[in-house]
């Protein structure tokens, strides 16, 4: 479970991070906290 929380994080923040450079602030930014909000590391969602 751990090692797919950690592809969804990592695949939110490249999302989030490509969004920023189309800027798309807004939904970047919201991609970028989400991505740290699942992952592992964060405060994870699932647990």
């Amino acid at each position: 479970m751990a090692t797919i929380l950690w592809i969804i994080a990592v695949v939110l923040v490249i999302a989030g991070i490509v969004a920023l450079f189309r800027r798309q602030i807004l939904w970047g930014i919201v991609l970028i906290v989400v991505g740290l909000l699942v992952g592992p590391g964060g405060v994870s969602v699932f647990t």
